[in-house]
């Protein structure tokens, strides 16, 4: 939500956008570690290269961070509603 020509404050600070492009890019992060496992012969099944440790395990602990952190930033005060 901007904030209006009024004079109201915006429902986020600068901080709370700042740690949702750091949740994004986590998230982000995780998604690219999942992405692969390509043969490049249709008929050859690599199972080490689907079933990768950084592929089901990892990345998703890596993406469940980034959800962590963006549920974090929509929640986070800003300082001036501290006071």
């Amino acid at each position: 939500m901007a904030a209006s020509t009024n004079g109201a404050s915006s429902m986020f600070s600068k901080s709370n956008y700042t740690w949702m492009l750091i949740g994004a890019l986590v998230i982000a992060l995780g998604m690219f570690l999942m992405s692969g496992g390509k043969s490049s012969d249709p008929n050859v099944f690599n199972k080490d290269a689907v079933y990768s440790t950084t592929r089901i395990t990892i990345a998703p602990i890596i993406i469940f961070i980034g959800l962590a952190i963006e549920v974090y930033a929509i929640f986070k005060k800003s300082a001036s509603e501290k006071k």
